[in-house]
């Protein structure tokens, strides 16, 4: 660093720790984090709106919490009141609300159940600082947790002391707030971050939900996956973003996600398909609907999924047109659609095709909006751009996401990083440059926000918006990961093998321990101790595919949280757990629901792979925390020298 620049930061510096002794009280601090326990990570991804099994899951740290309390508890404590205790740490109002009514003797219930939660509050708050504990303790009962958790050596008769606390907590009445304040204490320290590699939205009722609980989560980051992504384009008022994330919720029965869950105003879509698809053939667009769907809206979802589906596929087409070096002409199939045989021609074949009842399609111009699609689009995208809510929710996907994060010797990211078949990383055309590898991801992520957050007049918003569309579903993003999306055949023709979508060469070839080392360089990490954290693909644990590629140093954690995939996964999803002692993979049995959870006592079943046991247990000095840490330490020192040599002088002595 230059003299005169390092010197302006010193004293920059100084103004935090304006004396020597304030400097030296910090260093010592830092350098004693350094050697604590490196904090618990915790690695979820492909939720698809499944809020309930995502909240249990969050909750119950894929295990973690009854980890702890065997930990602390050992044979003490039978394996029903083990399973009380750890239900009440995950619901405990919920759970609260059934204790009352059922328990004969509450003020006995509370001295037990206290005691119990003080002694598991004790065990997870050990390995952090006093300093980091005192900033996760709720505000009401900081100081009365911060007594009951902390030994008091100078205290002769502790036990009098804690029991006196604890009783007069029952005696006025606060041992249900305390409770519940203790409870959501511990799930706090159990994780110290959390990861979602991608795909928070679709198929699931409660991504809104889901995003509200991330929002206000203490310590996370999220790795965009394609289904946050054309959200996140229809936030930004991309309209064929915007009709895709319509269709998609009306192909699974979840329109309410958009009218409820975001105030989003569908009437003017519904009028127009009511009109325009009267009497029109829907057959093809039936609802993959839940036990919670209301059928009497059927007829007219089914109107309203064809209707939005049509929109889609010209706006589609509109992109493609306009963007000539997205490479995706073989995705403009509506020109070519034989009327009078009932046929289309798809790369050169002919195929039967299933419906061609298109009201609103014309054979001689198929990807022109009708005035009246035009004009339901602009008020949807005015619905979208303007909903509060969901504004909310995609900027904190943009502000704690990415296309990619590398975290503690980790590479996150969701789906794939494109090449060929020999494993060269494929080169993408974006507007006249081409990318590759890790610039690639670092230019679509560029990208997607000036999409977001440009200007129109700039011109770079239309790009990045267009953009935002190709990473949700052209052929060489890295968050699609296949040679094409075969929407439009999936509708309409019945020839199964025009359904395929050929995964990109990197999903044969990450088994290869020179392509996942080739991966983990280009991204800045070391081959020797680094893994690869991979979202997207459904792990098929039935027919025997494990979740665990190249020995251990890629590991696929999808198993299937979406209730869409569980028949073809056979488990319901997968997990990953890194604390001071390793890596641990974790599958997670079928969720039924909260309520059962609570009324039952009934954890999700999960079964755990060890994946890697550190030599030594890790500590803060390991991770980049321990990095920016050292670098603090070093300029903490720096300011020590240049007080003593007298360059700097000390204030407020």
């Amino acid at each position: 660093m230059d003299n005169t620049l390092e010197l302006k930061y010193l004293k920059s510096l100084a103004k935090q720790y304006p004396t020597i002794a304030a400097a030296s009280t910090e260093i010592i601090n830092l350098s004693s984090i350094l050697n604590l326990p490196k904090g618990t990570e915790h690695f979820l991804t492909d939720i698809h709106g499944e809020y309930e099994q995502f909240n249990h899951v969050l909750k119950n740290g894929s295990g973690s919490v009854r980890r702890k309390i065997d930990e602390e508890f050992g044979n003490t404590l039978s394996n029903k009141d083990k399973k009380s205790l750890a239900t009440l740490i995950y619901y405990p109002r919920e759970k609260l609300e059934i204790v009352l009514k059922e328990e004969d003797n509450i003020e006995d219930w509370y001295k037990i159940t206290l005691y119990r939660l003080v002694q598991i509050t004790k065990h997870v708050s050990s390995k952090y600082t006093r300093s980091k504990v005192r900033k996760a303790l709720p505000r009401d009962f900081a100081y009365i947790i911060e007594e009951l958790i902390t030994e008091k050596a100078e205290v002769q008769d502790k036990e009098a002391y804690y029991n006196e606390i604890v009783h007069t907590i029952i005696r006025i009445g606060r041992a249900p707030e305390f409770i519940i304040a203790l409870c959501e204490l511990v799930q706090r320290l159990v994780i110290d971050h959390l990861h979602i590699v991608g795909d928070v939205y679709d198929r699931g009722p409660g991504p809104h939900i889901i995003l509200d609980t991330l929002r206000h989560y203490h310590s996370v980051d999220v790795q965009w996956g394609n289904h946050d992504v054309v959200w996140m384009g229809a936030a930004s008022g991309q309209l064929a973003c915007i009709a895709t994330v319509i269709r998609m919720s009306a192909r699974y029965g979840n329109l309410d996600t958009l009218e409820e869950g975001y105030g989003i105003n569908l009437i003017p879509l519904a009028t127009f398909a009511m009109e325009q698809y009267k009497d029109v053939n829907c057959d093809a667009f039936f609802i993959k609907y839940n036990t919670n769907y209301n059928t009497k809206d059927l007829s007219l979802d089914m109107k309203m999924h064809k209707a939005i589906t049509i929109i889609q596929m010209k706006l589609e087409g509109q992109i493609i047109m306009r963007r000539p070096e997205f490479e995706m002409e073989n995705r403009l199939l509506l020109d070519k659609i034989d009327y009078e045989n009932h046929t289309i021609n798809i790369e050169g074949k002919i195929y039967p095709i299933k419906d061609t009842d298109f009201p609103t399609v014309d054979p001689k111009d198929p990807y022109r909006l009708t005035k009246e699609e035009e004009e339901v689009m602009e008020r949807l995208r005015q619905a979208f751009t303007r909903c509060d809510k969901l504004q909310k929710d995609i900027r904190f996907l943009f502000s704690k996401g990415s296309m990619y994060k590398v975290y503690n010797s980790n590479l996150l990211f969701h789906g794939c990083v494109p090449m060929d078949e020999e494993g060269n990383f494929l080169k993408v055309n974006l507007f006249g440059r081409e990318y590759e590898g890790k610039a690639l991801y670092d230019a679509l992520d560029n990208y997607a926000r000036k999409g977001y957050y440009g200007t129109r007049e700039s011109g770079e918003k239309l790009k990045g918006q267009d953009i935002i569309w190709y990473i949700w579903a052209g052929p060489k993003s890295p968050v699609f990961g296949k040679d094409k999306m075969t929407t439009f055949e999936r509708y309409f023709v019945e020839d199964k093998e025009t359904h395929v979508e050929k995964k990109n060469a990197y999903y044969r070839l990450y088994d290869r321990e020179d392509i996942i080392n080739k991966i983990l360089e280009e991204f800045g990490l070391s081959a020797d101790k680094s893994h690869i954290v991979n979202g997207h693909v459904p792990v098929e644990l039935k027919n025997g595919e494990s979740p665990i590629k190249c020995g251990g140093k890629l590991l696929v954690i999808d198993g299937g949280f979406s209730k869409a995939y569980q028949g073809k996964t056979g488990i319901a999803g997968y997990t990953l757990v890194s604390n001071s002692y390793g890596m641990r993979l974790v599958s997670h049995e079928p969720f039924e629901s909260a309520d059962a959870a609570i009324r039952n006592e009934s954890d999700i079943f999960s079964d755990s792979i060890i994946v890697e046991t550190a030599i030594r247990r890790q500590r803060v000095a390991d991770t980049d925390i321990g990095d920016e840490l050292r670098e603090s330490i070093h300029q903490l020192e720096e300011l020590l020298e240049a007080y003593r040599e007298g360059i700097i002088v000390e204030k407020d002595v």
